[in-house]
């Protein structure tokens, strides 16, 4: 409780099945209030996590300081930066979140953008995959993705989502202008919710028999285009 008070940054909070009384209530308000994603599990499992006295709560401190993108983009505009932004839409596993994160930020993404739930989590095997690259860059933690796609949306970014069949190549695009790339999860792809907000849709063109790149390396491609264009 705490942590949520002091607006301490968390990945994820596990509580007991059954917990109640005043205590817990205020806790669960907190929780939902700051938004951090939560798990109900047997007592079992939180046993399985820890042999000190847990009383039905365990909370996931975040090792890295996330940054709100709503204080973000204003930056970049006021510095004449020309944004380019990296959302990702559903990755799953760390070594590819830690990969992508390290080719993003030899190419220069102004941020990373992850949803709260439903996603890879910023751990030390991320960390160690993406050579310190997740503690470099910024890293925003949003709500969804198709609500950071509709504010950047606002804010006049173009956002392209990738796809092995997109209609487009990312060397018919023009990826000069202010940018968002929308990368997807490493089986299913972009969101149909995704795939639905973005401005268009990009592939990379293959020429061998395998018909996708993994996403870490596709996201190297895409933003390496970028750099490519913009001189």
């Amino acid at each position: 409780m705490e942590a949520l008070l002091k607006g301490e940054p968390l990945e994820k909070v596990l509580l007991q099945k059954g917990l109640g009384g005043e205590n817990f209530q205020k806790l669960f308000q907190l929780i939902r209030q700051n938004k951090v994603p939560f798990q109900m599990v047997p007592a079992e499992k939180l046993n399985r996590v820890t042999r000190l006295n847990h009383q039905g709560v365990i909370a996931f401190g975040s090792l890295i300081e996330y940054q709100p993108l709503h204080a973000l983009l204003p930056a970049l505009f006021e510095g004449g930066e020309t944004p380019l932004l990296v959302l990702l839409d559903g990755i799953t596993d760390v070594r590819n979140l830690g990969a992508l994160a390290r080719s993003a930020e030899c190419a220069g993404a102004h941020a990373l953008v992850i949803p709260a739930r439903g996603m890879a989590p910023v751990n030390a095997e991320a960390i160690k995959a993406s050579s310190g690259a997740l503690t470099s860059m910024p890293v925003c933690k949003e709500s969804s993705i198709p609500e950071s796609i509709a504010f950047l949306k606002e804010c006049g970014l173009r956002v392209l989502a990738c796809d092995e069949k997109g209609p487009q190549t990312i060397y018919q695009a023009d990826l000069t202008a202010p940018l968002a790339i929308v990368m997807g999860a490493e089986d299913k792809g972009i969101s149909p919710a995704v795939r639905k907000m973005a401005d268009g849709i990009v592939s990379i063109p293959m020429k061998g028999r395998i018909g996708s790149l993994n996403v870490s390396v596709a996201t190297g491609v895409v933003l390496f285009e970028a750099v490519r264009q913009r001189g």
